[in-house]
């Protein structure tokens, strides 16, 4: 597997990586991790093959592979009988030349939509929409050499082929979450004391990376017309990224500093209870192809609000399984209140939901993809 980001970087790409790779070793296969050196080499892991790198100046913790490589050498000693990319950049395009050369198929899973990151990262004088312009005529290029392009969600897929409708193969597998991991059992109360939310008071949480692509800010305006009507409310923002500092100063701003936390990134032993411990999760980023705290959340059985675009809008139902909202903090507001006053019904609809998604079935259907990827390059060929 090829990826622009893996540890100790933590964001969903990574989670997902992480996920499939445990379950499909589980399930006997062989699954070998070619990622960019780490900021910090104190964190490298002797299992994983890494290239060469330089730190990606306008997003903290990030590094980019854009130095040669014995790809080929290493793929060839190793064996391997399918290459799969969830790298669109510098590693994306070498899983390519590597496949390409080694006569190997290339499988390449979707996970974000990377060209709506660009107005807040652009480190060129290039304007906007022509960088956008320029990256779509090469992900373009990238999509339609591949063997199969693997999406989240039909939200994705529809958005995929008006791009690129020339791709060989399109394939709809979820990313899988671990629910037995994720479960209603948990005890949250521990958590509650230590971030100083009172027993009478209610719990809004959010979770992933503080980055200026997740919309937090809607949250935190949201947030303030809830408190204003429910001084019994309290908000949590866990995670870390770019835009920590703006997001406290807006909480000052916004008078809701006394009723907002930011305890940090959260480690895979506390997230469950993390979830526990709300009242109600919620997601306001329009950047993501499918959300996989979304259905964490889910599958402790929360209520769960989210924004009406792509995979969020897809994976609720409004008032069934959770609650939708526009762009609009009055709209955030009202969905929140409502998850936060909603049935059992809603709680049992949200881990039903959740349990669709499961690592196994996920993995399970990458080895159809691949098992099916390596017949087709060969009749190809």
């Amino acid at each position: 597997m090829f990826t622009d980001t893996y540890l100790p970087t933590r964001d969903g790409v990574v989670t997902s990586i992480l996920n499939t790779k445990k379950e499909l070793e589980a399930q006997g296969h062989d699954v070998f991790i070619f990622a960019p050196d780490p900021y910090d080499h104190s964190k490298k892991d002797p299992n994983v093959h890494y290239f060469r790198s330089a730190a990606f100046t306008t997003y903290e913790g990030y590094t980019v592979a854009m130095f040669p490589t014995e790809k080929c050498k290493i793929l060839r000693e190793l064996d391997v009988d399918v290459i799969h990319t969830h790298g669109l950049f510098f590693q994306g395009l070498r899983s390519m030349l590597a496949g390409r050369e080694l006569k190997l198929p290339v499988v390449l899973t979707w996970h974000t939509m990377v060209t709506d990151a660009v107005k807040y990262y652009n480190f060129t004088v290039l304007p906007e929409w022509f960088l956008d312009k320029m990256m779509w005529v090469y992900l373009r290029t990238l999509l339609t050499r591949a063997e199969c392009v693997v999406v989240p969600t039909h939200a994705i897929e529809n958005e995929l082929r008006g791009y690129a409708p020339r791709m060989r193969k399109v394939e709809v597998v979820p990313t899988g979450i671990d629910t037995q991991l994720f479960n209603g059992h948990y005890e949250g109360g521990d958590i509650r004391r230590r971030l100083g939310v009172g027993d009478d008071e209610k719990m809004v949480l959010t979770v992933g990376r503080v980055a200026w692509e997740k919309n937090i800010d809607l949250i935190l305006k949201g947030f303030a017309l809830l408190h204003k009507d429910d001084p019994k409310t309290k908000l949590v923002v866990a995670g870390n990224g770019p835009a920590m500092r703006h997001c406290v100063e807006l909480t000052k701003d916004l008078g809701i500093a006394d009723s907002t936390t930011f305890p940090g990134f959260v480690s895979d032993a506390d997230l469950p209870r993390y979830y526990a411990a709300c009242d109600t999760f919620t997601i306001a980023s329009k950047f993501e192809t499918q959300g996989l705290v979304l259905l964490e959340a889910m599958a402790t059985a929360k209520p769960i609000t989210g924004i009406d675009y792509r995979a969020v809008g897809e994976l609720i139902v409004d008032g069934w399984n959770g609650f939708k909202f526009k762009e609009e903090p009055e709209d955030w507001a009202r969905a929140t209140r409502a998850a936060l006053d909603s049935s059992e019904d809603i709680k049992r609809n949200a881990r039903s939901t959740a349990e669709r998604f499961s690592i196994k079935s996920a993995a399970q259907d990458l080895v159809r993809i691949y098992e099916n990827s390596i017949e087709s390059k060969k009749e190809r060929s």
